[in-house]
């Protein structure tokens, strides 16, 4: 294919196929042949293998468990109870996971050969720094013993702000190790945002860096991280250094710098992830150490044939899912790799530069990314040698027909695109990769295994190769124990399980095909997702609309959709006050405030904006508009409380070229 070719190609057209030797030595091959062995099941295929995940899921899961050798203490006499039965079929709201089993995510880092190589971190300055799996267990168990003279135990929380580096990964581990609870904001947040999160989980300690680099440049976080100490009055704040000083004298008497962990509960709380913060305060997420454990490894051994040997990356910062799933790639024995900095500083080239310096086998960044480099005509493999990388990971976006095919063929001739699909609520992939399968362009190749994924319409009917709301009818092992301070489950279940009853429905637009491949179509509700740094409309417009000169606004990423990859901000001014008159003073403040990379592309002022007669703003009918559907199907004039705001809107996405007339 050769430069400005991918242009021509269609959805569902054949890109890849793996040869015979490809499919020989994956992993979910070696696991298939076990199963044959071991329990004496045969499959002859990804979708027979797929069909009894989902209708077996104490059979699935346990067998995994044993295959990838978790590092039980205490074992689990069953491995899947549900809550109950919905339509005939286990709910997937309440399902309990290897009760009575016992172990800890640092365990199942630490038992790999301390020989390898565990870590690799590099930075835009040109920083590099490597640790080997011995090193890595060493450094956390000298964090370990810091956190524990700091007061942290079991159940405590330890939050960080930390760029994307080795100190990051290090606390991690040990405050895992101790069985207390890590949560994570990307230094690049703005303090208000940090605020919204840690709040609500009041951590014992915050480990702070003091500055980060982006784009060449230097930002202090003094003042920042002034604001956040005083919101979390009785939080003590250190920073990494100070945490690996070992007492000495503890040394000389047998002080252990190893990483003994606490051996916890299957579903003790490992870590919280945040949701976009969408509606009102993120959603703080809890997520249990088997389940995350479990998933890990199977999103990463079976469907992204990640493991022993490999060099895995994914470009993200510290505040998105994706990071804990880099450093998931710890689980399986493989080296990860770090990147701390912008994407395309100096150059869109850099990260392509890294890959081929570093012979990362497995690359994984975000559509819009991609779509970056493909309309910027780069050609990575004309300048480098990038024969190392075998897959392409994408997420954070649709990524269009075309991105696909230049993914394929603009950096190697043996390259699978795996453009997956989930999210920070369960921080793993719902539609994922499969090393045994082709690649369509615009389709993601298949449902993860475990995770029965369908298009259901308004009234719960599965339907195929029509658009409809993803859902899960299968539980999983990392859906959230819970959200933090929700003791009834009440806003769980309002938040994933009122619509459908038993089905975990996920607010993305899909479409399963006839061969079993799906399309995802954007969220359908309103997420922002810039540069790995992910946030939600109610987050920015809490600093847009405490600007005294604007009335009213309304966010578009158009990078959602796989499009142009502008952020495109509506505006109302205030009476006397002009587009030109604001425009630097909400700059300004979101750069600060939320971040730089939420600095809208465009700011257009109009008279009014649409809202629901109730007052919310109309944002999903717009992305449904956008995405194809007809505007009398998407939204009822009649439920506006100005219809003509809405024509007005409209009017402004054609003549900025994101919608045709």
């Amino acid at each position: 294919m050769t430069p400005g070719e991918e242009d021509a190609v269609r959805e569902g057209d054949l890109l890849f196929k793996p040869d015979a030797r490809r499919v020989e030595r994956a992993r979910i091959t070696h696991f298939m042949e076990w199963l044959a062995i071991e329990r004496g099941l045969s499959f002859a295929s990804y979708p027979e293998l797929w069909e009894w995940s989902v209708r077996d899921l104490g059979g699935f899961w346990s067998a995994f468990a044993d295959w990838a050798e978790v590092p039980f203490g205490a074992r689990a006499k069953v491995a899947f109870v549900p809550a109950g039965i919905t339509d005939g079929r286990p709910s997937a709201e309440g399902a309990r996971w290897f009760e009575g089993a016992t172990l800890n995510y640092a365990d199942a880092v630490s038992r790999h050969d301390p020989e390898s190589l565990a870590v690799i971190a590099l930075d835009e300055r040109g920083n590099r720094e490597a640790l080997t799996y011995g090193e890595l267990v060493s450094l956390a168990g000298q964090v370990a013993t810091g956190l524990a003279g700091l007061g942290v135990g079991v159940g405590d929380r330890v939050a960080a702000v930390l760029p994307n580096g080795v100190a990051a990964v290090v606390a991690f581990l040990a405050t895992a190790s101790l069985g207390a609870i890590w949560s994570s904001c990307a230094p690049e947040f703005g303090a208000a945002s940090m605020v919204d999160r840690f709040q609500q989980i009041r951590p014992k300690v915050l480990i702070a860096a003091d500055s980060y680099s982006y784009g060449g440049r230097e930002f202090e976080l003094g003042a920042k991280l002034s604001s956040l100490a005083e919101a979390l009055d009785g939080t003590t704040v250190t920073s990494f250094d100070q945490l690996t000083v070992v007492d000495e004298t503890a040394n000389a008497s047998g002080g252990r710098l190893d990483l003994p962990a606490v051996a916890v509960p299957f579903s003790h709380p490992l870590w919280v992830l945040y949701s976009s913060g969408t509606t009102g305060l993120p959603k703080a997420i809890v997520q249990g150490h088997g389940g995350i454990v479990l998933e890990h490894l199977k999103a990463l051994l079976l469907q992204s044939d990640v493991g022993p040997g490999e060099r895995f990356f994914w470009f993200s910062t510290t505040g998105w899912m994706m990071w804990n799933l880099l450093v998931g790639g710890l689980l399986t024995g493989a080296t990860i790799v770090l990147y701390d900095g912008s994407p395309v500083h100096p150059d869109p080239m850099a990260l392509w530069r890294m890959a081929g310096s570093e012979q990362i086998t497995y690359f994984g960044t975000s559509a819009p990314w991609i779509e970056t480099c493909r309309k910027a005509g780069l050609r990575p493999r004309d300048e480098l040698d990038l024969s190392c990388i075998r897959s392409i990971g994408s997420t954070g976006a649709p990524l269009s027909p075309e991105g696909f095919a230049w993914a394929t063929r603009a950096i190697g001739d043996d390259v699978l695109v795996g453009s997956v699909s989930g999210g920070t609520d369960v921080c793993t992939a719902f539609l994922a990769a499969c090393p045994l399968l082709g690649v369509y362009a615009g389709e993601l190749q298949c449902a993860a295994l475990g995770a029965d994924v369908e298009a259901f319409t308004e009234d719960g009917a599965a339907v195929v190769g029509e658009v409809g709301e993803l859902v899960v009818t299968t539980a999983m092992p990392s859906m959230p124990t819970g959200l933090w301070g929700d003791d009834d489950g009440s806003r769980l279940h309002a938040a994933y399980f009122d619509q459908y009853p038993g089905v975990w429905r996920h607010g993305d637009w899909v479409k399963r095909t006839e061969r079993g491949t799906y399309v995802v179509y954007g969220r359908s509700d309103a997420t922002l997702n810039r540069g790995g740094v992910r946030m939600g409309t109610a987050e920015f417009y809490r600093v847009v609309e405490t600007i005294e000169e604007v009335a009213d606004s309304l966010v578009i990423d158009t990078s959602e959709l796989g499009r142009e990859g502008e952020l495109i901000l509506f505006i109302v001014p205030q009476a006397g006050s002009s587009v030109s008159d604001v425009e630097p003073i909400l700059r300004s403040r979101l750069r600060e405030q939320v971040s730089p990379r939420h600095v809208p592309d465009r700011v257009i002022g109009v008279s009014a904006l649409p809202r629901t007669l109730n007052g919310k703003k109309v944002e999903v009918p717009i992305r449904r508009i956008l995405l194809g559907t007809p505007i009398e199907r998407a939204v009822s004039h009649d439920a506006l409380a100005d219809p003509g705001a809405l024509n007005e809107v409209l009017q402004a996405l054609v003549e900025a070229g994101l919608l045709l007339a």
